[in-house]
């Protein structure tokens, strides 16, 4: 299923005009804060009515200013995963789990349960109240309890927002999860580079109220023109094959052809990972480098060259494993005498991958 959006909006001086399609998987609304991502997630699950325009999934018309549609959001079919849990207190992970009964048949509900309980890990939570919940574990029950009321559309608006680092490592395997086992569209919205890069297999970058890009997260997160959440966050997505796992606490990866390695990733080997290679954290050289201490060298060739304001230079370096973006000053990239077409080494610390930015 795919969910298409048309909308235009004013707030003041604030004009948003967007356009886009979210297919099955996770889409992420990507962009700093102001650039139009909860206005949008707002109009599509019905707490906003835009100026013009049309949602709709698949034949399922939510909106349609010219035809005078406009469902209002409990009628929309949609689960709704927000930034906190918002269980209800008074009753047990159980029965907040079932509250979708009321919009589903009873008889289709039972038959889910017992497969959602078990994708998100929650079976010896079911007797619980919130109260005994852990900031994660309430994630996953909103999780569940979006699952369960048969949605057409999933929205999750910031879910991460609220918890520490360690509660996010632990929520992130369960939405790449429900991103490969859900049929149905997820729109979620996130201005953290991390979570695009483990998350996204659809990235809507918006600025300023427009789509700067849209398409599969590897193109746009390697597009050094699209920098939706400023060139601080630029990094670029490569894909990869685990082939080997060694003593010393590293794990080989086969990327196209060229080897990776990270601090041990706990996958057994043939497993495909997502890899996000922050630009800040690669070096360029124009002969091939040796006697470093970096493990990590991608030969490749210069795509496009972004000059900033400022002192600092974005460069798209494309290699057998894919595109690199490397963030260097723009008097290195005069002294290298960097131009499209010149061929270059992309060099990465092993140890400057990070291991919330490595996902399935």
């Amino acid at each position: 299923m795919t969910l298409s959006v048309r909308l235009s909006h004013d707030f003041g001086s604030f004009s948003l005009k967007a356009e886009f399609e979210a297919p099955s998987g996770i889409t992420v609304l990507y962009g700093r804060s102001g650039s139009g991502k909860t206005t949008i997630i707002n109009a599509v699950a019905g707490l906003l009515s835009p100026k013009a325009g049309r949602i709709s999934v698949e034949d399922w018309v939510l909106l349609d200013s010219e035809a005078g549609t406009n469902l209002p959001p409990h009628k929309r079919r949609l689960g709704y995963i927000f930034q906190e849990g918002r269980l209800f207190p008074h009753l047990n992970v159980r029965q907040n789990l079932l509250y979708g009964r009321w919009f589903v048949g009873q008889s289709q509900q039972s038959a889910e349960l017992d497969r959602i309980v078990e994708m998100l890990g929650i079976g010896h939570l079911l007797d619980r109240r919130p109260q005994k919940l852990s900031g994660g574990e309430k994630q996953r029950v909103g999780i569940g309890r979006a699952l369960l009321s048969n949605p057409k559309l999933i929205l999750a608006d910031e879910p991460l927002a609220s918890l520490d680092e360690e509660r996010k490592q632990e929520i992130l395997p369960f939405f790449e999860r429900l991103r490969d086992e859900v049929s149905v569209p997820i729109l979620y919205v996130s201005h953290s580079p991390t979570e695009v890069g483990r998350l996204a297999t659809t990235v809507v970058a918006l600025e300023d109220g427009k789509v700067a890009k849209q398409g599969p997260a590897v193109e746009v997160l390697g597009d050094p023109m699209v920098l939706p959440a400023g060139a601080r966050a630029a990094g670029a997505l490569i894909e990869a094959v685990v082939i080997a796992h060694h003593e010393d606490g590293l794990s080989e990866l086969d990327a196209g052809g060229i080897r990776l390695l990270l601090p041990k990733v706990p996958v057994p080997t043939g497993h495909r990972l997502r890899v996000r290679i922050p630009a800040q954290d690669v070096i360029l050289s124009r002969q091939a480098p040796e006697g470093l201490s970096a493990l990590n060298i991608l030969p490749g060739t210069v795509e496009t060259i972004r000059s900033g304001e400022g002192p600092g230079a974005l460069v798209s370096v494309k290699t057998p494993a894919g595109s690199v973006l490397a963030r260097v000053t723009r008097r290195s990239a005069d002294s290298l005498d960097l131009a499209e077409g010149v061929s270059i080494h992309a060099i990465v610390k092993t140890l400057a991958i990070a291991p919330e930015d490595v996902g399935g």
